[in-house]
């Protein structure tokens, strides 16, 4: 089945995932809409003002745009009516990984992203970033790191599935 890096930006880019207070639903949130629309999380990883998710299609059924779609709705619903404020910026961007993308690269990609902002010393230290297939030790394990640099991201306009 297809995977997917996907990024969504915090509207604003205001650092709102800073605490579990406001992670923890979210990841909820996440998990709950990937379950429902056919994709697994391969990783995630909360940065202040950014998301970051690996998600596999489980079926030929699953739907990338209406998973991501509801679970921006959800949470940017329950964000709204805690703060006021608009937690999500329109749109997401999205690259489909190639066969020859090593997934456990790209998973440690997403998990070192607090390192590589200061944000953490190491794999496993920042609290808001992980994955519900691989452990810390696969991850860490993994001698290689995917680049997304020379990848194409492909942007998604918000748009009523």
């Amino acid at each position: 089945m297809r995977q997917y890096f996907l990024t969504l930006c915090v509207h604003m880019r205001r650092p709102v995932f800073t605490s579990a207070d406001t992670v923890s639903p979210a990841l909820g949130q996440f998990r709950h809409s990937a379950e429902r629309y056919g994709f697994a999380q391969l990783a995630y990883c909360f940065m202040p003002d950014h998301l970051h998710l690996l998600s596999e299609a489980r079926t030929v059924e699953s739907d990338l745009v209406r998973f991501v779609h509801d679970a921006k709705q959800r949470t940017g619903y329950a964000f709204k009516r805690r703060t006021g404020e608009r937690l999500w910026q329109p749109g997401f961007y999205d690259h489909v990984l190639r066969d020859e993308d090593d997934v456990v690269a790209v998973v440690r990609y997403i998990v070192t992203n607090p390192v590589r902002a200061g944000l953490a010393r190491e794999i496993g230290e920042y609290p808001f970033c992980g994955s519900d297939v691989f452990s810390m030790d696969e991850i860490r394990a993994c001698s290689e790191m995917w680049d997304p640099g020379s990848q194409r991201k492909t942007k998604r306009r918000a748009r009523q599935p």
